[in-house]
């Protein structure tokens, strides 16, 4: 009949499974507990923001779903969300968020005993935060845990956390300090120094009363251990009462079955097997199905220890009348199976994030070698057109110099025929003084020959020596005067090579040679409205008498040479974008000769 009744009950138990199905996947008993409000709206806030794929509120959401899951007492899943807010705060690279979610991480790692892990991600915190205080006492942890052999030197460590975590107001991390100090104490036997460490835990979470009851608890097993019955029995019923009095019926059935045990060992049987059935008959009317079973389990086992068949039995039949009613208050099931879609949901959109985040990336690698190609072919293709362009100078400076040397060989053949012209008339002196005076100007006009500008000061004493040469080839037919506005820096001032000597060469070969007295030219250097002008005035003869008495040959020579300056000021224009003017103005009678004018830029060193 015994055995009948035992397996019934059991069955009964059983019964009871399905109800817990859903809890167990979450994680043991004690996941039941964590499908709370807090941890549904937790989920669905992450939920919210992987949708929204909003990578700051997904890293927070994962942070608090993870605490939602620790202070549950489900570690694990604490550490798979942490690890995943940590995933997100490195690739948002905010480094305090860093920081403190790792040792988040580290204190996770370290209540499941995997202490390499921990060690390691507290030296990382320490590593990455900028916080001093923070720095000492990750590094604290770490040295903690690395002395396992050394209880005096953890001992040290605790201590030296509980002084730096009280300066910052860390509240929370004080409190766990002092239960590790607890915890210490109690490897050492020294129970009265962890009761007092408990209680200084208290102190620092009096605005979380889940956390004070859990520490309350601690207290009574350590009363319990030591045999002091009556005062774990004192903090269970305080406990007990408080629970009653605020509604909190999960408390009130877990202080029941708490102060079950300390009755069991206090050698109370009669007070245990009484709140073992209140906690039975109270998580019945809830609809607690995890604490019916607990209880029942309990209640089963002392009545099969003590052989007391009639309660078994009782207790059977108060079961089968309770279940319909267990079940159909039991929000558990329904709790724990909307968790499951949440977390399944937010599974689906963690992959879905992970494709997208693929694409992105894909998406970007593409746009930046388009980009990259963009601009490779812009930087080419503006290297394309500096290299035309500078071929293009390249090239306006080879004319120019071309035609600055043009003008070189005319001048050269007029100068040799003058020599002649004093050797043939037996004037070897004159001859001597011409040709020193020329190898000075030619040294001069092939030093500068590579210059398209050259000082005034330069180009006033070349032009000198120029019309010193032609004077003295000519000098029964002109005299020539040089004048400089005194407004004119002569050595700062630059001008433009070579141009002003062809239009002297005109004045004095086909001007004045051809005039019957002797005439005048006039070079003036001027300084008008910031621009230079330099005028050079003959009385010779004029252009149009001047072309009547020219031979075929002289004439393509001046048209030449006239197109050659010109070529030239058109090229230097275009080189060095200067505004110079070249005018040529035959005087009208009765007055004969020519005026060239020549007008540029002021260009200084």
């Amino acid at each position: 009949m015994r055995y009948i009744t035992y397996i019934l009950i059991g069955l009964g138990i059983g019964l009871l499974t399905p109800q817990q199905a859903i809890a167990q996947q979450i994680n043991t008993e004690k996941a039941s507990k964590s499908v709370s409000g807090k941890l549904s709206k937790a989920a669905d806030e992450l939920a919210k923001s992987l949708d929204a794929n909003d990578e700051v509120k997904i890293a927070a959401s994962y942070e608090k779903l993870a605490q939602e899951f620790i202070d549950a007492d489900d570690p694990v899943k604490g550490e798979e969300y942490l690890k995943k807010a940590l995933e997100s705060f490195t690739r948002l690279k905010r480094k305090e968020d860093i920081a403190r979610v790792t040792r988040n991480l580290a204190r996770t790692q370290e209540s499941q005993n995997k202490y390499k892990a921990a060690i390691s991600n507290y030296q990382t915190a320490s590593a990455i935060t900028v916080d001093k205080s923070a720095i000492e006492v990750n590094q604290n942890d770490a040295k903690r845990l690395q002395s396992p052999q050394n209880p005096a030197a953890q001992y040290d460590y605790v201590n030296s956390n509980i002084k730096l975590l009280e300066k910052e107001n860390r509240s929370e991390e004080v409190a766990d300090a002092y239960v590790q100090k607890a915890e210490m104490s109690l490897k050492k036997r020294n129970k009265a120094e962890a009761i007092e460490s408990y209680n200084q835990a208290i102190t620092f979470v009096k605005d979380k009363p889940e956390a004070v009851i859990k520490l309350k608890n601690e207290i009574a097993k350590v009363y319990t251990a030591d045999n002091q019955f009556d005062e774990a029995i004192s903090i269970s019923e305080k406990l007990l009462a408080d629970a009653r009095a605020r509604q909190d019926f999960d408390t009130e059935i877990t202080q029941l079955q708490s102060l079950a045990t300390i009755y069991f060992k206090k050698k109370e049987p009669e007070k245990a097997t009484h709140a073992l059935k209140e906690a039975y008959e109270r998580a019945t009317e809830k609809g607690k199905t995890d604490a019916v079973k607990k209880s029942l389990e309990r209640l089963l086992n002392y009545y099969r220890q003590t052989g007391n068949y009639k309660e078994s039995t009782q207790l059977y039949e108060q079961f089968f009348q309770n279940y319909e009613q267990l079940t159909r208050k039991d929000s558990a099931q329904a709790d724990q199976l909307a968790f499951q879609v949440t977390e399944e949901k937010i599974r689906q959109l963690e992959k879905e994030k992970v494709l997208k985040d693929e694409l992105i990336t894909k998406k970007n690698t593409f746009n930046y070698f388009l980009i990259g190609s963009m601009g490779l072919l812009l930087l080419l293709l503006g290297l394309i057109i500096k290299a035309l362009y500078s071929i293009k100078t390249k090239n306006k400076e080879i004319a120019l110099q071309s035609l600055r040397r043009e003008m070189n060989p005319h001048f050269i053949f007029n100068s040799l025929n003058s020599v002649n012209q004093f050797i043939s008339q037996n004037r070897e002196l004159e001859a001597n003084k011409y040709l020193t005076s020329y190898s000075k100007l030619m040294r001069n006009m092939m030093e500068n020959s590579n210059k398209d500008f050259i000082a005034l000061g330069s180009e006033i004493e070349q032009l000198r020596k120029y019309l010193d040469l032609e004077h003295m080839r000519f000098e029964d037919q002109f005299e020539y005067t040089i004048t400089v506005d005194e407004k004119l820096d002569t050595e700062t001032i630059q001008i433009p090579n070579m141009i002003i000597q062809p239009q002297l060469e005109n004045a004095i070969w086909h001007g004045l040679r051809y005039k019957e007295e002797k005439g005048l030219l006039q070079l003036r250097f001027l300084l008008e409205n910031g621009s230079v002008v330099v005028v050079i005035e003959d009385n010779g003869i004029g252009l149009t008498k001047s072309r009547e008495l020219k031979t075929k040959n002289q004439k393509v020579h001046q048209s030449r040479g006239l197109t050659n300056t010109k070529e030239r000021i058109g090229l230097l224009n275009e080189l060095y974008k200067k505004e110079i003017a070249l005018q040529i103005v035959e005087k009208t009678e009765p007055e004969t000769g020519t005026i060239v004018t020549l007008r540029f830029s002021r260009i200084e060193k």
